[in-house]
């Protein structure tokens, strides 16, 4: 076995009705507390009414910053910091889905830095101070990122129409609040679109050979396995229980295997989607061009890609590598269909003109260099081209 390292920063309090528990925790890290939440809607404001009213019964001051918008923007961001850094709040805590974790770490940065984030963002103008980033609980509402124990958050800059990152060890949360009963809210394609997204995660962190290690593999398999018995049960039937808890775990173990290998190519690919079209969801874009990636890549990682073909489809144990591997493009492809995540680029209302955008601002991020075979320009605007439609 080879060497690896493995780092978990995160306190993980993981399971059904736990969000009782957020005012002890939150009180334990920090006493005065800037709530991070989207707008409220009916079916969340509970929630957030809820969680500050135990955060004041253990004797907190809490600051509700309400501005999160999909995507973690930089105007958010910006405006959450400034909020953050006029109260003197000492904890942010991070109420939702990826953006509002991610907007969450970035206030944590942004409070206590100067300018605008987007000079922190990897390879950007300004460096992070690691040792002066205010501490953050994070709450997820889905199963789908894992950010609530990831150390990056990715934001996007508007103006720019372009995504990038932040990253650092420290900006993972102190504690994070895994409650599966709170995902139970989502509706069908939401919870889709973010369990694919954890499929995603996972399957690349397997693909990935430069920090590929045994221990993420382990973590990666259970992931995936979890997402292919559970996702289409809880696209049907939101309030399983048993199916909720499987993909909120899966989530988080998506997250602990991503901080520590890292995604290839399709996450590239992804944020340039997400930089250039707003209404395409994270699992979305991915959904987009797996199809297209997994026909290009399987060659060059039958190994893995056999692995996945008979996790889908165990007959395919009494198949050599080389056909399961083929066969796991195929099975991929049921599953999207299964759970609704089949989608082409026109379908989603992107113009074919656009593709050329997103393939060249696929390399904005390095993960194109962790694939099984790295992708040229050409590579990329063709399999955006084969994903234009079904």
């Amino acid at each position: 076995m080879k060497s690896f390292n493995f780092n978990q920063p995160t306190q993980i309090r993981f399971g059904w009705g736990r969000l009782k528990e957020t005012g002890k925790i939150v009180s334990r890290v920090g006493k005065k507390c800037l709530l991070i939440t989207e707008k409220p809607i009916p079916v969340m404001n509970y929630l957030f009414e809820k969680v500050k009213d135990v955060c004041t019964e253990a004797g907190m001051e809490v600051i509700h910053f309400d501005g999160v918008v999909a995507s973690a923007s930089t105007d958010c961001i910006n405006a959450g910091s400034k909020m953050a850094a006029d109260n003197g709040v000492d904890v942010v805590l991070g109420v939702g889905g990826g953006s509002s974790i991610d907007s969450a770490k970035g206030i944590a940065i942004g409070a206590t830095h100067e300018g605008d984030i987007w000079q922190y963002r990897l390879g950007g103008e300004q460096r992070v101070n690691r040792k002066n980033i205010l501490p953050i609980v994070a709450i997820p509402t889905t199963a789908g990122t894992g950010a609530e124990v990831t150390n990056m958050s990715v934001i996007k800059n508007e103006s720019l129409k372009t995504k990038s990152a932040l990253a650092a060890w420290e900006i993972c949360p102190k504690v994070a609040i895994i409650d599966p009963e709170l995902t139970t809210t989502m509706p069908s394609h939401l919870t889709a679109s973010t369990g694919f997204d954890v499929f995603a995660h996972a399957f690349e962190c397997t693909l990935n050979q430069t920090v590929q290690s045994h221990h993420v593999n382990l973590i990666a398999y259970d992931a995936i396995k979890l997402v292919i018995e559970y996702l289409p049960i809880a696209v049907e039937d939101g309030d399983n229980k048993e199916a909720r808890e499987a993909l909120s775990f899966a989530a988080t173990q998506g997250g602990l295997a991503i901080s520590n290998c890292g995604t290839v190519l399709s996450h590239g690919i992804d944020m340039a989607i997400g930089g250039h079209a707003k209404n395409i969801m994270h699992g979305e874009a991915l959904a987009l061009v797996y199809p297209a990636i997994n026909k290009w890549t399987w060659e060059h990682a039958i190994k893995e890609y056999a692995k996945i073909g008979r996790m889908f489809n165990p007959s395919l144990k009494t198949k050599s590598d080389k056909v399961a591997a083929e066969k796991a493009c195929i099975e991929m492809d049921n599953f999207l269909k299964t759970i609704g995540m089949y989608l082409s680029f026109e379908e989603k209302g992107v113009l074919e003109s656009e593709l050329e955008a997103i393939a060249n601002d696929s390399f904005i991020t390095q993960n194109y260099k962790f694939h099984p075979i790295v992708a040229t320009k050409e590579d990329v605007l063709d399999l955006l081209k084969k994903s234009y439609r079904r």
